[in-house]
């Protein structure tokens, strides 16, 4: 079982430098961070997790500037998206971050994508939430054109570009992995560009189901990773049995001490699946 880390990476906790040494000397075998690019005032959106939104929502660093800065002073720590907003992010320029952070990481970069849920979020990139799956799709396909394409192009509904030069290439061939995130609604999408699925909190009694379901739409075995999992060797074990391949403890977000003192907590937890 792989057991890694999500959290969102804030101007007010604990900066990259330090956590990606602090991660990678516990032996954790992956990061994923969450992007917001910021947070409308007035938003009519709800907060998933209901209640108010929490604060570290609108302060996130850029995930792709974190993600280097920790690649710089690890070696072996995967470096994940979780998730990056697809539906708000300009395709070329996000294969090419993908592509550097890959190439700078000596391959260690995972692409986690969703389509987000916060509309007034979305609308003032330009998005139209009600389009936000189709335009995810394309993006999707054409960042891929980009990455495995020397004169790569794309022609669609959303995206268009003639033959385009685009360097670097990504070290990881054919690309970087692609987990898409989401709930059920995302298995169309796992099925067609995904080459795993990053599963929201689910107990494994809950998750077993869904794997069955993934397995029908997709007709095949994907990978899974369950974001923000139970930090209790039950639950992992639970996964465990489902045949999970990694599961993400969720750090939150707080000051250096604070943080390395509850990484030192759950890497007990993970050291006894290694």
């Amino acid at each position: 079982m792989k057991i890694g880390v999500s959290t969102f990476v804030t101007d007010h906790g604990i900066r990259p430098v330090p956590l990606g040494r602090a991660l990678e000397e516990r032996a954790f075998e992956s990061l994923f961070i969450a992007e917001h690019t910021h947070i409308p005032v007035e938003r009519r959106s709800p907060y998933p997790g209901g209640g108010e939104l929490p604060e570290e929502y609108y302060r996130t660093l850029d995930p792709f500037v974190t993600l280097s800065t920790m690649a710089a002073v690890t070696e072996r720590l995967l470096l994940g998206t979780g998730i990056a907003l697809v539906a708000q992010r300009d395709p070329i320029i996000t294969a090419k971050e993908v592509a550097s952070l890959d190439l700078v990481s000596d391959g260690r970069a995972v692409f986690g994508v969703g389509i987000g849920w916060n509309r007034e979020e979305m609308e003032n990139h330009g998005t139209d939430p009600k389009t936000r799956g189709r335009l995810v799709d394309e993006r999707l396909q054409a960042i891929r054109e980009l990455w495995t394409k020397e004169k790569a192009e794309f022609h669609g509904e959303f995206v268009d570009f003639d033959p385009v030069y685009m360097r670097p290439k990504p070290v990881q061939r054919p690309h970087p992995p692609i987990f898409v995130g989401g709930g059920e609604g995302a298995f169309p999408r796992i099925a067609a560009y995904g080459d795993a699925w990053l599963a929201n909190s689910a107990s494994p009694d809950e998750l077993a189901p869904q794997l069955e379901r993934l397995r029908k739409v997709a007709g095949r075995d994907v990978p899974v990773t369950v974001y923000a999992a139970p930090e209790t060797p039950e639950a992992v074990e639970g996964y465990q049995r489902l045949g999970v391949e990694r599961v993400l403890f969720y750090l939150p977000t707080m000051p250096e001490a604070e943080t390395l003192e509850h990484l030192d907590t759950m890497a007990e937890v993970a050291a006894r699946f290694r």
